[in-house]
Formats: structure tokens, sequence, C-alpha cells
């Protein structure tokens, strides 16, 4: 295919680019035709393609590949790609080792010459080889990076093996002796401006408090001690850390103390000084930090690789510039190249290329990127801008920079297959590149490759020989067919009543359960968002992609993909086509009004951006890009007041107009609320040389509109099978050269397209359309709705596997809806909810795995719902309810469930989905949901059995607010002190709702109705037989004798268990008779926490084989639990803290198991609020604010605990402390780890958590908590973990006895105490139990 006229001056010199993968190194040049002299001897050329121009004059383009690392041959990868391409220009063999003349290589027009994306960083954070630093936090705050957000990764790992491990050691941690906060708090009513603050303060005389860079008042509460910091840095000096990291609260606004510290730190020596505030000038400590760290660790490496590339070069340059890709999708001179904006640098640029190459403006079609490798998908979307995201997830670290928002899914050529269970699995093992799959001869297990292979769509003739032991021979098609026969035999064995599997049927069904993993991200951030996906192209690219671009393209609805002539080395062309950049933001908090054009905000912003493109211009001009050539994009992150979903719009008058839309596409919901800014950022982008090919519109067109397509004959025919409506199909498929087919052909599939470095599959329902930069392929069959049959089904494990990761998939959508719309911090940030799908019965199906004690729970809600309105719903009706008899677990937990209907039947529910969310404040005798002193239900706010929150779509708002308010009128309760943000938590519960509908809907459309409720049942029988397969294998464990264990409550109540497994039927009676009566407190649980117990509990023990979290699970469970005891009270006592307590049930489950130690039991729920009805019954507004806190996780049989992380049936997030500061009239002086507080053992408990508030205001305080009276206990001679422990401290001179100083008071398990202005809260959590004897040292 040819290159595309490029208007270059004839004394252009070569123009390089060159991406550095894990595995190999992609080289994309550009030679004019001044400096290109043919014939090429082949010994110089190598293994290199050349592209000829249009013209003489054009020039070529040269690509090649390498081995990321040779060490046998080069000792750097890009400087081996460019001495290889010098060879191609001088026609002259260079040397190893000598230092590279570049000349050549330069441009006098401009400032670009060579660019480079790498994974050195990447690896680096991955592999933890970064440079030691020390890292400088607020005193108080030590561990706070450490903490994080006491997530843990995986909710079934009970060793928690996923947690982050720390970039730095905690002795190289300095606390800087400072504080600043906020003055003033968003959930004040009445707030006043922050103008009002700065000039109450002035006319009072008090100079601490001050403007922030965002506008927001803040408060000095101590400068910084310089003379301790200098002392304490130049220590870290001394023990020769010469990289430091700063992070201090609220220095997004107020960066003074940070800026001082790396004064002095540069003063001092340090060479790599990383400022939070610089790097990230926005809200959220947490984020910001971890961005300040990663860039400390990662800088110094970089910077030594860069330097060492350019040592190969005469003079220390790869020409006139070298300029290195980060992770935002532009490039920066190698000089400013950072750790922290170089961890996605990689994958950037094959956005990039995507973007640039596959995207065209006239036909105007978003494009898909999918990008398939050898372990992982990468996957993008491009409308004609690119999209940056501002928060993000590295190597499990979340991290604020700006980065091209691409997701990842562990699939890629080499994802291992496997049977399991019933069912097809693919990866997310990866067989790696050695041994590699089966058909590199070197042992390696079934990988997607195999399945490509053995259904021919994979020629191996194409394929280099370096496979075997000593990288010589082709790919071995007979181990694949090998072991895909005994694989065959496997499957077929286990389904002997069933019609066997041919092999070709077992690989094919391996790709469909592929092409679903590798669909769901592609469903995420297109549908998710609100975007159709058939109103997409798709850009295949990567090595594996083009065998199954077709298939994706057709499950997902889309008519075209595009294959890019560099397909294979995408990113490396990326990199070619991108442009300098740079970024400077600023903080600005103030709201959009209406007329934001005419507002004092409005022209503050302005003002701000004419500075920061100031300053966007001089980093560019300093790169070498010409004032004129900079091209600027502004936009402000803006969000409804209360709410966390910040979307970046650019800046226009039409501000809060545009930023409502958006939000309505995303979230399918809007607000009355306020609209908020909270920061300006300016992109510049200097436009130097463009390589991009040229829109490819018209000439599609133009082929596909000829009269007669030109006849193009196939180099041969490969016996290739395809997936067809009619099953698996063999045909003789012709193979077509791609450098010899001419342009503006068509070819119709089925049929395989090869060239050097890639293989495109064309599916018997599609054609190609070869074009001079691209194929073209034309899906004219898109898969539609299946016929309805009326035979009967068959369970097939291929469509069972495809099928869970669909029903999965939608109830994680639903999740990410409830998130984004939901106002609440307990919802929005804590993400203390749960989303489910549900059969006809209303038996679970399929239960998103956000909070676990919802689940099993959840299903027990809709089916009492289900049975009480059997026959009276409607279309558009959704029910609302959280009483305990109804299969609530506690009355802040509201549940929302919508029926769905058969199309035509009004009156036939097909399925239930629903959405439960913690709502914070529901009214009661409590400053939050959690009641500390509630002896009854009525005490802890609304109580509702069933009630018609929407009929016929008609929301009942007035009904909803008659609810609430009810509450007021019990004696001593309050009515919840804010209705809206219930409001707007159940509205975004419903638009959860109405997100998983449309997706289920979309599924009856794709397979039909009848297969997918036939589904709906199957995946049922899977978890039913995987517990069944569980029990009779702990039989056995333990010699067929009952598994006995028992705990207690900190009020004495014991919790007894004895588990009687019957091995010849696989079931098992959990019998918790023996366990105390109910009690008038808050800690009773409803039964159908004991479900949720159990169906955590067995998942967490049953870890090699994939098994679907639904109503099977319990289907061979006998659960015996007497009535009016402690976990199944009778309706009538409270049951608040009943969620906290449910730990007690997991911890006694697995201690009957033997799997594990007790963890910290415990959630430790802490509130603070203000307001409401006082005790002459005068009510006055206020807030609240809720938090549960992590503690030490119980050791097992081969793992230590963790420390500080939330346990088993709860996973919320701490909120982020700026977030806290800003929000509520209160300090957090202290988060830190109890050092020691797990138990010793062979293997120690995790420790637990201690957090210091204090108050600004007089305000309530609660703790609902648990441990602080019996030790975690530990197993197999492991110790106790230490008990938690709450105390408040009373300032003495508001108690009375003059002085300075604290009256400390225990709090006990569960209190209530008024606040007054200065007191202060200590909360300690519980350690975790050790296991085994201690090793003596």
């Amino acid at each position: 295919m040819a290159i595309a006229p490029v208007d270059l001056p004839r004394d252009e010199g070569v123009r390089v680019a060159i991406d550095r993968g894990g595995t190999f190194c992609d080289v994309w040049a550009f030679i004019p035709a001044h400096l290109y002299s043919p014939p090429i001897p082949l010994e110089l050329l190598g293994n290199a393609d050349v592209i000829a121009g249009d013209r003489t004059e054009d020039g070529v383009q040269v690509t090649f590949k390498l081995l990321s690392v040779d060490p046998a041959n080069y000792d750097d990868a890009p400087s081996e790609g460019i001495r290889r391409l010098l060879q191609i220009v001088k026609k002259a063999e260079i040397p190893r080792g000598e230092v590279y003349d570049t000349s050549l290589i330069v441009r006098k027009r401009s400032s670009k010459t060579f660019s480079a994306g790498t994974t050195v960083a990447t690896n680096a954070l991955l592999e933890k080889k970064g440079e030691p630093f020390g890292l400088v936090l607020t005193q108080g705050f030590k561990d706070m990076i450490e903490i994080g957000d006491q997530t843990r990764p995986d909710l079934f790992d009970l060793s928690i093996s996923g947690k982050v491990k720390m970039l730095y050691k905690p002795e190289d941690v300095v606390q800087a002796q400072e504080r600043v906060t906020l003055e003033g708090w968003s959930l004040d009513q009445s707030a006043p401006s922050a103008e009002e603050l700065i000039e109450r303060a002035q006319v009072s005389g008090d100079e601490a408090v001050v403007m922030g860079v965002s506008g927001e008042a803040v408060r000095i509460l101590k400068p910084l001690d310089t003379q301790k910091i200098e002392q304490d840095l130049q220590a870290l000096y001394e023990k020769g850390l010469r990289a430091v990291a700063v992070c201090l609260l609220h220095s997004y606004t107020y960066p003074q103390h940070e800026r001082q510290i790396g004064e002095i730190a540069r003063r001092i020596g340090f060479t790599q000084v990383s400022l939070s505030s610089d790097l990230s000038p926005a809200i959220k400590v947490l984020p910001r930090g971890n961005s300040a760290v990663i860039d400390a660790y990662l800088s110094p490496i970089l910077k030594a690789y860069v330097d060492g590339f350019n040592s190969h070069f005469s003079g220390k340059k790869a020409g006139k510039r070298s300029e290195f890709m980060k992770s935002d999708g532009g490039l920066v001179s190698s000089d400013k190249f950072s750790g922290l904006r170089a961890v996605l640098s990689g994958p950037a640029g094959g956005f990039v290329g995507s973007a640039l190459t596959a995207f065209s403006p006239t036909r105007g079609r978003p494009v898909v990127g999918f990008d398939m490798g050898g372990t992982s998908t990468d996957v993008s979307r491009f409308s004609g801008d690119f999209e940056l995201t501002f928060e993000s997830v590295v190597a499990g670290v979340p991290i604020a920079c700006p980065q091209l928002s691409i997701e990842t899914v562990a699939a890629g050529g080499g994802s291992k297959l496997t049977y399991k269970n019933g069912m097809f699995v693919v990866g997310p093992e990866s067989v790696g590149a050695h041994p590699g799959p089966a058909c590199y001869r070197k042992g390696g297990d079934l990988a997607i490759t195999d399945a490509n292979l053995i259904l021919g769509r994979l020629i191996p003739s194409q394929f280099p020989r370096i496979f075997g032991p000593n990288a010589d021979e082709p790919l071995d098609i007979e181990a694949s067919k090998s072991k895909f026969e005994s694989l065959t035999q496997e499957i077929n064995a286990s389904r002997p009543d069933k019609a066997p599997y041919t092999v070709q049927e077992v690989a094919a069904g391996f790709i469909k359960v592929a092409n679903e993993g590798m669909s769901r991200p592609m469903r995420q951030i297109t549908e998710q968002r609100g975007f159709a996906m058939s109103s997409h192209d798709l850009c295949c690219f990567g090595g594996a992609g083009g065998q199954h671009a077709c298939a994706i393209a057709a499950g997902l609805g889309i008519e075209t993909v595009v294959v890019p002539r560099f397909s294979s080395i995408l990113s490396a062309y990326g990199i070619a086509c991108a442009s300098l950049s740079a970024e400077a933001a600023m903080p600005l908090s103030a709201e959009v009004v209406d007329d934001f054009e005419a507002s004092k905000t409005y022209n503050e912003a302005s003002s701000r951006i004419d500075s920061l493109q100031k300053d966007v211009a001089r980093q560019l001009q300093e790169q070498g890009v010409d004032r004129k050539d900079v091209e600027f994009t502004v936009t402000i992150a803006v969000q409804y007041d209360g709410a966390d979903t910040v979307l970046q719009i650019p800046f226009k008058p039409s501000l809060k107009a545009d930023f409502i839309e958006a939000h309505l596409r995303e979230t399918s919901f809007s607000s009355n609320r306020k609209v908020l800014m909270s920061n300006i950022r300016v992109r510049g982008v200097g436009k130097t040389f463009n390589v991009t090919p040229s829109d490819y519109a018209a000439a599609l067109d133009e082929a596909e509109t000829a009269a007669a397509p030109q006849a193009v004959k196939p180099s041969t025919f490969n016996t290739a099978y395809f997936d067809t409506p009619a099953g698996v199909r063999e045909f003789n498929t012709p193979v077509y050269i791609l450098s010899q087919v001419p342009v503006g052909s068509q070819i119709r599939g089925p049929a395989i397209v090869v060239d050097s470095t890639q293989t495109i599959v064309v599916e018997p329902s599609a054609r190609a359309i070869v074009l001079k930069e691209h194929v073209i392929i034309r899906l004219e069959e898109v898969k539609a709705a299946q016929e309805e049959s009326q035979a009967e089904l068959s369970t097939d494990p291929i469509m069972l596997a495809v099928m869970a990761n669909r029903f999965m998939s939608i109830a994680e959508q639903m999740g990410h809806t409830l998130q984004r719309t939901s106002v609440s911090v307990s919802i929005k940030e804590r993400l203390d909810f749960s989303c489910s799908i549900h059969g006809t019965d209303g038996a679970l199906v399929a239960n998103a795995p956000h909070i676990p004690v919802h689940l099993g729970s959840m299903q027990y809600a809709v089916q009492a719902q289900h049975n009480h309105w059997l026959g009276k719903l409607r279309p558009g009706d959704v029910l609302l309810t959280n009483h305990p008899q109804w299969g609530g677990t506690h009355l802040p937990d509201l549940t929302t469930v919508t029926p769905i209907f058969e199309s035509g039947d009004d009156t036939k529910v097909l399925f239930y989905v629903a959405s439960r969310g913690h709502h914070s404040d529901i009214g009661g005798t409590a400053v939050t949901s959690m009641n500390p002193i509630a002896k009854e239900l009525w005490e802890e706010g609304v109580v509702i059995e069933s009630f018609k929150l929407v009929s016929q779509g008609q929301f009942n708002e007035a009904g909803v607010r008659e609810l609430f308010a009810k509450v007021a009128e019990r004696p001593g309760c309050s009515a919840t002190r804010r209705i809206d943000h219930n409001i707007t938590d159940l509205q975004a519960a419903i638009s959860a709702n109405v997100r998983g509908i449309r997706l289920v809907h979309q599924l009856f459309e794709e397979f039909g109705t009848k297969t997918v409720l036939f589904y709906m049942k199957e995946i049922q029988v899977v978890a039913r037989e995987t517990i069944r397969e569980f029990l009779r294998a702990t039989y056995d464990k333990f010699g067929g004798q009952p598994l006995r264990a028992s705990d207690y409550m900190d009020d004495g109540t014991e919790i007894k268990l004895e588990v009687r497994i019957n091995r010849e039927e696989g079931t098992a009676e959990f019998d918790w008779n023996g366990t105390g009566p109910q009690v008038m407190g808050n800690c009773n649980m409803p039964v159908a926490l004991t479900y949720a117990a159990i169906i955590y509990c067995l998942r967490t023990m049953i870890t090699e084989i994939p098994m679907p979290l639904n109503q099977g699970v319990l289907d061979p469970i006998t659960n015996i639990v007497p009535l009016g005891s402690y976990i199944n009270p009778t309706g009538v006592v409270a049951i608040s803290g009943s969620t906290l307590a449910s730990q007690r049930l997991v911890d006694v489950i697995l201690q009957a198991f033997k799997a594990a130690a007790c963890s910290q039991g415990c959630a430790s729920s802490t509130g603070f609020g203000s307001g409401g009805k006082d005790a002459s019954g005068k009510v006055t507004p206020g807030f609240s604010y809720g938090e549960s806190l992590g503690g030490g996780s119980g050791a097992g049989p081969s793992w230590h605990g963790s420390s500080c992380v939330h346990v088993h049936c709860t996973n919320t997030k701490l909120t982020d402390t700026e977030i806290f500061e800003q929000r509520c009239p209160m300090l957090l002086l202290e988060s830190a780890i109890r050092r020691g507080s797990g138990g010793r053992g062979r293997y120690n408990g995790g420790d637990g958590m201690s957090k210091l508030f204090e108050a600004r205001m007089p305000l309530n305080f609660s703790i609902v908590s648990q441990r602080r009276v019996f030790h975690p206990r530990g197993l197999e001679g492991g110790e106790d973990g230490a008990r938690g422990k709450n105390t408040v401290y009373r300032r003495n001179d508001s108690i009375g006895l003059g002085g300075e100083g604290y009256t400390e008071i225990g709090a006990g398990s569960n209190g209530i105490a008024k606040l007054g202005s200065g007191d202060r809260v200590r909360i300690e959590t519980p350690g975790g139990g050790g296991w085994g004897l201690p090793v003596a040292v």
C-alpha cells in the first residue's frame, strides 16, 4: 500500500518514532528521498519493510521490529533500532558499541526529530524497581499512603494478596509540623461565601485566615516549622536518599508550605523533588499524594534511562531533539520527561495512532480502539477530541494525573484456556512469552493463539521460524491439535448425555468466550456513558486483533472495522503522529450560574485562563515550538453541589447548560442542585509535523460504488472454521497477501488477508475493501436476534460462560450508574451499595461484588416483594423496602426493586432488577442512620415494608417525603436532615435499575428471550453443583465430623454454629441453635444476614474454580436459625448495627472450617452530626456524616493479615481527608496504623487503625462498634488480635477543671456524646488474629 504525499522540504532529515514495549520494540521512520538510495543490501535491510511513496520525491517509510530485551546482542533496544536505521540510510555497516552519528536525524524547520514511547516507568512500577526516596507528609498522617482508601482489591481473597505494596520504607517518612484546613464547610445550609469568611477574619483581626488559590478560605492552624523540616530532610539526605516526595493536606489550594519544603530540599541537594501541588493541584489528598510518590519513585529511573539512551549518540541526543510520549498522548522533550507522566506512555501511542488513522472527519463516526496484545487488551474511544481522565488507577494505585482514557482487560493471544466447573474459561492467567502457547514448541498450555491456529485463522508459513528450544522452528500445529483433542475428550466426558463437541467447536467456543470478555470494556466506554455502541467504528490493531475484530464487531452491532496499514506497530506510528504538549492547571471553587458570561466567576476564570495559557506557551516555547503554532484547549471541572461526578467541560459562556447536557447523557440523570466548578485546565499542543494518513472516506466511497470491483486472485487456500448461525462450519478459505492486492479491491468473506506482521480474518458475513492506507471491513449481516425456538433448550458450556459474563457485566454497569448519579458520600465515595439481577421468582441470578453483606440477602428482599405484589404490578412500577422481616439488612439500606414484563403481557413478570444503597440519614433518635442507642426498631428511622416508589412511570415524591417526615412524630425522633439527598439517591437507584433493564432487553434481542431466561436458571445450577463438590471435599478433609465454632458479641451474647455435611447428597445444615436471644440493643441481625454470611464464606473458600454468585450457592444449604434469637429477631428490636455485627457470623463460619483466624470483626461505624429535634421539640437544620473504618484482617495458613483494611462483610472506601474537612465542621488530626495490634503467630494478624477527630463547633458524635470487649481470636496457636477502643477527650476548660489539656472518657462499644468546640474523639480499631504458633526469633 502506498504512502500519502507529505509536503516536506528537500533538506529534511530522517524522522524516527519508536515504541519500546514489554516484548517487542517497534520502529517507524520516514527517510526523505534525498537520503534514500536503493537498493539496500539485504544484510543491512534485515527484517525492515520499506514502503515507497506515490512520487519519487516523497521518500519512504521504514518499519521493523526487534526484541525489547536481547542482552546477548545489545544493551538498549531503541538505540539499536536507530543503529539499524542508520545502516539503511548510510548503506554501510555501523558497528555496535560506538557512539552513533545522528546528524542525519535533523530537520531545520522543525523541533521534532526523534520520539519514543516506553514501558520503562510502567515496568519499574510493576516490578518495584524504582529509586528509594523520602516522603514528607503532614504531621499525624505518616501512614496515609499505606492505609490508602482501606478497601481490599478482591472481595473473596482472604489473604488480600492483591493489596498494593509500598514503594518506600516507613523509616523514610518525615512528618512536617504544619497544618492548614478550610474555613467553613459545604454541608452548612447557610454557609457564608469565602469572601465573607475572609472579611469576618479581617474585622476580628484573625490573620490566620487567608484566601486559597482555589477561591476557598483557608485557616492556617500551624505554620510550617522550617527549622525542624530542614533537620529531617538533612537526615534523609545523609542516608543517601536523593529524591523526595511532598504531600501536605490542602496544598491544592494552599501550596506555600510545600513550596517552602521544596526550596529547602533543593538547597540541601536533593535532585528529584516531587510536590503534589505542582503535579496535581486538585482536591483529594490521597491520589495527589500517590502521584507525588510515583513521580519521586520513577523519575530518577526514567532520567537514568533517558541519559543512558542519549549516551549512544554524538551530542548526547538522538538527533536534533529527543521527545517521549506522555500518558496524555502528547510528546515532551526528553529533559522534561517525568515518572508520573510516563506510566501509560506505550498504550497512549496506540490510542493516538488508532484515533488519527481510523477516525474519518468526513464520516464523523466515533472510533473504538481495540489493541489486542499477548497478555492484555486495551480499548479506547475517540470522537474527534482526545478525552483525558484526571483520576485513575495504575498498578492498583489511585493517582491524579492527566491520562488518555484507556480500559484494559486481561485477555490476549496468550490467555490460558481451561475447562472448569462445566464452563469454558479464558484467562486471566497468561501462558506468557515463555513457554508461550502450545504451538511455540516449549511445552506451553493451550492459549487463544492455539485456538486460532486450530481454526485455520493463522497461516504457519507466514510466521518466522523463531520457535522451539533453539528459536529456529515453525509454529507446531500438531502440538495445539494434540492438546485440544485431550481437552475436547475431557469436556465431552463431563457431559455424556449431550452431543459431543468436535475439536473445532471447542476451539471456536473459547474464541467466543474470549471475544465476550474483550467486548466488556468496550461496552463500558460507550454504552455505560450513554453512547450507542452501533454508532461506532472498530479500529483493530495489535498482534492478535485481526483474528477477532469481525466477530467482536458483529457481537457489538458495529458495521465497520478499520485496520490501519501500520496496525501491528500502531503505537510507534501514533507516537510519530503525536505533537508536543504541555499543561497547566489551577483550582477555582465557585458556582456556575445561568448567566455565566455576566458573572464575576466568568471574569475570574478568564483571567486565570490567560495566565495558564501564558505558562503553557512558555513550556512549549522552551521545547522549540513557535508561539503561533500552539493550539489551546481549556476545560473546567464541573459537578453538582454535593456530588462527586466531575466532568471536564470546555470553557464557554454556556458552561452550565453544557454540563447539564453531558451529565444527563452519561448518567441519565439531572438535578436542580447548584452547579459548581473546581478546577481549570489548559492544555497546549504544538503542531510541528504531520504524517497522519489522509481521510479515507472518499476512497472508501469510490471503491464501494465502483461499477465492477476488481477481481483478486488469492495466493492460496486454507481450511478454516467459522462460527455461523448453523454452527461451526468448515470453509475452503482463500488467503491473500496484502502487498499483492490492488488498491480498490474488494474481498468477500470468508477470507484471510496476511502481511509480514499481521493476519486479518474476514468472516463469511463480511467483505474487505483494500485502500491505500487502510483495510476496511464491512459486516453485511450484523448479528440479529435469534428466532425463538419451541424446542427444548440444552445447556451449552460455551453459552453458559458467555451469559455468566454478560449478567455480571450488567450488574456492574448498574452499580456504575448508581455511583455516578447518587449524591451522598456513602454511595458516591464510600461505595456502600449493591446491584443485582433476579429471575422470575426473585431468585438471585447475578450480584455484582460490591458489598458482601448484600450478597444473598438482596434476593430475600426481592422475593418478599414478588410474593406480596404477585399479579398486581404493572410496567413502570418501582418498589421500595428496607424492613428486616422483608429481606432487609438494616434500615439505612434502602432497596429499590423494578419488575420487567413480557412484551405484550403487562401482567407476566420475566425478571427483576434491584439496587440497594446505604443512606447516611433516615431520621430517628441518633445523628446518623447507624444508631448506637436504639433499643427498638422504630427509633432507627424510616421503616418501609413495601412502598410503590414509582407507579407506572410516575415518581411519588410526595409519598417519599411523607414517609420520611412521619419519623419525626415518634418520641425523641427527628426526620432526616437532608431529604433532598434521600430523594436524589432513590432517583439514582431507579436510574441504575433502568440501566439494567435496557441491558437485559439487549440480551433478549441478541439471543432471544427464551434462551436468556433459560440461562438465568442454568448458571444457578453451576453454582449449586460447585457447592456440592466443595461440601464433599470438606467432609473428607475433616473425616465426616461436624464443624463447630462459637464466639461472643460485646454484650456477652454467644453466637454458636454447628455444620453437618451429608456427603452423599452434597448438602449441609448450618445449625445456629444455642445462639443467644435477641436483645434490647442495635446489633440484632435479620435472618437475611446469615444467608449473606454463608454465601460469602463459601465463595472465599472456593478459590481454584470459577463460581457465579447466585441462589444456586444456597440451594444445598439448610439454614437453621432459631426465631427470636440474636440472628433472627422478631422485627421489634433495633438492628442498625446488624451489618457490622454480621462480621461475627463470618468469623464463626471461617473458624468452623479452619479457613482463617478472626479479623477485626467490626467496621467501627463513626458518625457526626448536628441539628434535628431537641428536647423541647424544636427542629433545627443540620448535617450528618458517617463512615466505617477498617482494621486488621486475620492471618491464614499461608499468609499474614493486612493492616487497616475493611474485612469480609463490607468494603467501603474512606472519605478523602480533604473532602471530609471541606464538607464537615471537623478536623482529622491523625490517621495511623496501630502498630503491633495484630496477633502474633507463624503468620501475624494485620494491625488496626487509629483516627483522631476534633470538633470545630458543637455537634453530636456516635459510634457503633464491636470487639471492644472480646479479642479477635487467633487460630492454630496464633495469638489474639488487640481489642479496639473508643475514647472521647473533653477540653478541661469546658468541664470546669481549668487549665489546658483534655480529660479522657471511655465511650464503650456503642455510644453517643455531645462534643463542644475543640473536643476530640479517638477511634482505635481491632487487629486481626494470628495463625499458628509464633516462630522463635
